[in-house]
């Protein structure tokens, strides 16, 4: 777990995030296209380059088959699906997943259920 209160620039959340990979190996990681403050993506890229990993980005959707990933992604001309050997690093697009949303009496009941 990393807190911090001060803006942290892409590469430091990679070079953070390099040493949990490091620690941790991961089958798989994913991030976030891109960051919410200075809208940019290049985190997934700069970790995929510090741990020596694949990746693949703008997925829009991730297939795990045995050692490998297939994940598909949207580009100009269509679709693209390339495969990786895991470990990687997959990148998310917005259309990888839909939101769920809890329905009115599922929230009245989660109101009284005890935590």
């Amino acid at each position: 777990h990393i807190e911090t209160d001060e803006r942290v620039e892409s590469l430091a959340v990679a070079k953070l995030l390099a040493k949990v990979v490091d620690e941790e190996q991961p089958g798989l990681v994913i991030l976030g296209k891109q960051a919410i403050d200075t809208d940019n993506n290049q985190t997934g890229q700069m970790l995929a380059a510090l741990t020596n990993l694949p990746q693949g980005t703008f997925a829009s959707e991730v297939a795990i088959d045995g050692d490998k990933v297939n994940v598909t992604r949207e580009i100009d001309g269509g679709l693209q699906t390339v495969a990786l050997t895991l470990p990687a690093i997959v990148t998310t697009d917005l259309r990888l997943n839909e939101p769920r949303y809890a329905k009115l009496p599922d929230i009245m009941k989660a109101k009284k259920k005890p935590l």
